[in-house]
């Protein structure tokens, strides 16, 4: 949800400032490009060097800056266009009073009038503070005007008293944010199982069957699917890819016996499953338990067939929605309808080997898009992450239909 977003943090005066420095870092693992706003009180409680180094931004505090002698102006109209969100963290009494009533006397102020953008605050303040009714009627006109309002929580305040008022905490709210967001997109409330990479399969504790797969599909189909609001379970194979994404839970696996336990253990759960993962067919029959010394000029390797993990998910498929992939070097199109049917999908992916940018290792993919009533439709080539968002594209089409 937050990954290239543009977040604008606004701190103020109040003894929670300083937990805005796990937040700042949570929203920057997040994806999130993040510049801070400080008000003069609250660079008591946090230091704008801190927020600075964590945002990998200036910190921002005063309408006018100095830089190599020259005198200069931060704009709160340019800052308010600039923000995807912005977040007011803690948010004081005083502030949300101003917030509520139009006061602009300091630049997070004046740029939170300017914003266009969804805006969030999480109140920090003592009990009685939080229960009078001048911070309930600035509740009501922010909401009123369309901010949204992160919950406190319970607990011991500053003052030694024990109740409401507690800043909400930076993985809450990050959570609360990523939430929000998702509403309404293509994929919210759905979940999807998506199969990355190659398997590896053991010959002895050295070597093994493999191939080239480098797992790039699966894993930009997963980020894809997750930006469009679905929680996600990536299935991985052996690959050097990383993925940080609030709705994503990487799970890695070496062999296709891993893999397949893995994809029953959630497929029952799932609305979409996508099987991106280039599976070894076969695995030696026997594992040796040391390393084969190189004894002979031949050595042969009995092979027998690994579990075929999409046609058992096509066997007990219920609602879920299934996609397979098909790469090919011949007969692509009947070749893929035949996998298809086989293998009971809803739709497949075709990959030919004979399209120059496709197939494994390379960051661009050309596909076809099949679906089980035989509709065809080709693509360009395209990036991976383009491909995947197609991808995507063509399942929700038939979802929704």
């Amino acid at each position: 949800m937050l990954s290239g977003k543009k977040v604008l943090l606004g701190i103020t005066g109040g003894i929670a400032a300083y937990k805005t420095t796990f937040l700042v870092r949570l929203l920057i693992k997040a994806g999130a490009d993040v510049k801070v706003i400080l008000t003069e009180s609250a660079s008591s409680f946090v230091s704008p060097l801190t927020l600075a180094t964590l945002s990998k931004n200036p910190v921002l505090s005063s309408f006018v800056k100095e830089e190599n002698g020259e005198t200069d102006w931060n704009n709160h109209v340019a800052l308010g266009l600039w923000a995807d969100i912005m977040v007011v963290a803690p948010a004081t009494a005083n502030t949300l009073s101003k917030m509520a009533n139009g006061t602009c006397d300091n630049l997070l102020l004046a740029t939170y009038l300017s914003a266009k953008c969804p805006v969030f605050f999480a109140p920090a303040m003592d009990l009685d503070m939080y229960k009078h009714p001048s911070t309930k009627l600035s509740f009501e006109k922010l909401n009123s005007f369309g901010n949204i309002m992160i919950p406190v929580t319970s607990g011991e305040l500053a003052s030694g008293l024990h109740g409401e008022g507690r800043m909400a905490e930076p993985e809450d709210i990050l959570k609360f944010v990523t939430a929000y967001l998702s509403e309404g997109l293509p994929l919210s409330g759905k979940t999807a199982l998506i199969t990355a990479g190659p398997t590896y399969e053991a010959i002895d504790p050295v070597r093994f069957i493999g191939n080239h797969s480098s797992g790039m599909m699966g894993y930009e189909l997963a980020k894809s699917a997750a930006n469009l609001g679905a929680v996600v379970i990536l299935i991985s194979g052996p690959s050097s890819l990383n993925i940080n994404h609030e709705n994503i839970n990487l799970i890695r696996v070496v062999s296709a016996d891993e893999m397949y336990e893995a994809a029953h253990k959630y497929y029952d759960e799932v609305d979409i499953a996508i099987a991106a993962a280039a599976v070894a067919d076969y695995k030696p029959k026997t594992v040796a338990d040391q390393k084969i010394k190189k004894a002979s000029a031949d050595l042969s390797l009995a092979l027998v067939k690994n579990k075929d993990i999409l046609f058992s998910l096509g066997e007990k498929k219920k609602n879920q929605f299934l996609v397979g992939f098909a790469l090919e070097t011949e007969n692509e199109i009947e070749n893929a309808i035949e996998k298809l049917k086989k293998k009971n999908l809803d739709a497949i992916v075709l990959n030919s080997l004979n399209d120059d940018g496709a197939g494994f290792g390379k960051a661009t993919n050309k596909i076809t898009f099949i679906d089980k009533n035989s509709s065809i439709k080709t693509f360009e080539l395209k990036t991976k992450a383009a491909v995947a968002v197609d991808i995507l594209s063509e399942i929700i089409n038939r979802i929704d239909a």
